[in-house]
């Protein structure tokens, strides 16, 4: 794959920023919807995968379905849920298969994007992580793929006595791969996919594995394929009409578990609670450990392979523990409840903090871009920036049913300009939207984990209508998404 240093001169009719799932899924459409635009992809780590490249966890897996988190127009042929080896093999045949490797340049971090109204064109400071050296591209479209969070830093809180600790800390963002857990007692901090992933993956080797939570989480027991998988592979049905078979099975799952959420969500939360239930030891704490305070679907559900951090826990060599942390101590973790956790090895899995569009600074003719007095348009471009698209995923549907929908969009964006004559494209607030209050990033009340609480005021806005809004569920964007008016007014070409 090519490492090529980018000439200062070089011009891209579409520079890609990151080579993970949405880069290589945006560089793919493009290659197949508009072959004849020049692009390339930048990416700043040493290689693909973009999260699967920088989680490197024991047990790292996917906790979306593979059938919908993998492309729509490459067939996944393996279980539904994926390690993120599977899943990192399926990306390298992705860009095989499309020729997308003389395209990617690896170790490149872009650190400023700047937007000429005259030259009709942005110009991308990048610098070559290896050296410390800089260079520039020019692109006419910049089409942002990073995703939303801090590939380099991990959330890691500030717990008193810290420093004190003898043990190993480490977070799994970060995980040093030489981390040996064999006979030592572990505490993992945190109940979200990571932790539930951690847990069992742990507790085969170590002495012990600690769930240190302070709130519970909903998690919901699946198997690694779905039930339908089995009797369908029995018929010997054609592997493409097997794969769309299960895809729609997926998505209407999903769907079902989604309006559950929002209009019966009492019966969705009695059917987690009550499953869960069934996979523990009789007498267990299902109330204290596995009820939480929100909504069903206000936070992620995290899944559970075959029930595989139940076994652990039914088997005792994982155990759960519901409470606050008071500080640490040299041994280990002292509670605020009045317990305590001797620890040899101790995972701090609290997860991210989001990163808009990787943190790097923008500007439109000299001017700084502020993000946060910025609303979104339909959740893919920035109102007032030219020539900018950026993907972002689904929180409660798989990531890449998204990715699919916005470079569709994105596509068929490029080649209306181009059938216009135009050179640029940019949302323009229309005069009905004069005094349009901006509205956080994301509603508390429709999504409130804890990554996007704290530092989601870093994130730009949405307004409190159509087209400045996003957070749409999948179901609705399926529809709405092709359908849109590419002449509509909120769209300003020139």
């Amino acid at each position: 794959m090519s490492t090529s240093e980018p000439r200062g001169s070089e011009h891209l009719d579409v520079l890609i920023i990151g080579a993970g799932v949405s880069g290589i899924g945006a560089a793919c459409h493009l290659r197949r919807q508009l072959p004849e635009r020049r692009f390339a992809v930048v990416e700043a780590m040493d290689g693909f995968g973009g999260t699967w490249r920088t989680h490197r966890y024991p047990g790292a897996r996917s906790d979306s379905d593979l059938y919908t988190y993998g492309y729509g127009f490459k067939p996944w042929r393996g279980r539904a849920l994926a390690t993120a080896d599977e899943i990192r093999a399926y990306l390298a045949g992705t860009i095989d298969e499309n020729g997308l490797a003389p395209h990617i340049r690896y170790g490149l971090k872009m650190v400023a994007a700047d937007w000429s109204s005259s030259e009709q064109r942005w110009t991308v400071r990048l610098v070559r992580q290896a050296t410390g050296e800089t260079s520039t591209l020019t692109c006419s479209f910049l089409w942002l793929c990073q995703g939303y969070y801090d590939h380099a830093k991990g959330h890691l809180p500030e717990w008193p006595g810290m420093e004190r600790f003898a043990g190993t800390l480490v977070h799994p963002q970060h995980w040093p791969q030489d981390l040996d857990c064999t006979g030592r007692h572990v505490v993992v901090i945190g109940s979200g996919a990571t932790a539930a992933t951690l847990v069992p993956a742990l507790a085969g080797q170590a002495a012990h594995v600690t769930l240190l939570q302070r709130s519970p989480t909903f998690f919901i027991a699946r198997g690694w394929e779905h039930e339908l998988a089995a009797p369908l592979r029995a018929l010997d049905i054609p592997e493409e009409w097997l794969f769309e078979i299960l895809r729609r099975a997926h998505i209407a799952r999903q769907a079902e578990l989604t309006r559950m959420s929002f209009e019966q969500p009492e019966a969705l939360r009695a059917w987690l609670v009550e499953q869960t239930r069934a996979l523990l030891p009789e007498g267990f704490d299902v109330e204290r450990h596995f009820n939480p305070a929100y909504r069903p679907w206000q936070q992620r559900l995290a899944v559970v392979p075959d029930g595989d951090l139940f076994a652990a826990i039914r088997e005792g060599t994982a155990s759960v523990v519901t409470d606050a942390i008071e500080c640490f101590d040299e041994a280990g973790i002292v509670l605020a409840g009045g317990g305590r956790l001797d620890a040899d090895v101790v995972v701090a899995a609290t997860g991210f903090d989001l990163a808009l569009f990787g943190g790097v600074p923008f500007a439109v003719d000299g001017a700084p871009v502020d993000f946060t007095r910025r609303v979104t348009y339909r959740g893919l471009m920035i109102e007032g920036l030219p020539n900018l698209a950026y993907v972002q995923g689904y929180f409660r549907s798989s990531w890449t049913l998204r990715v699919d929908l916005v470079c569709g969009f994105v596509c068929r964006l490029l080649d209306h300009m181009a059938q216009r004559g135009a050179a640029a494209v940019t949302p323009r607030l229309r005069p009905e939207d004069a005094g349009m209050p901006l509205l956080p990033w994301c509603d508390p009340a429709n999504f409130n984990a804890g990554y996007v609480l704290r530092t989601q005021h870093r994130m730009h806005r949405q307004g409190d209508r159509e087209p400045w809004t996003h957070m749409h569920e999948y179901e609705t964007e399926r529809r709405t998404l092709p359908a849109v008016d590419l002449d509509e007014a909120a769209l300003a070409y020139r």
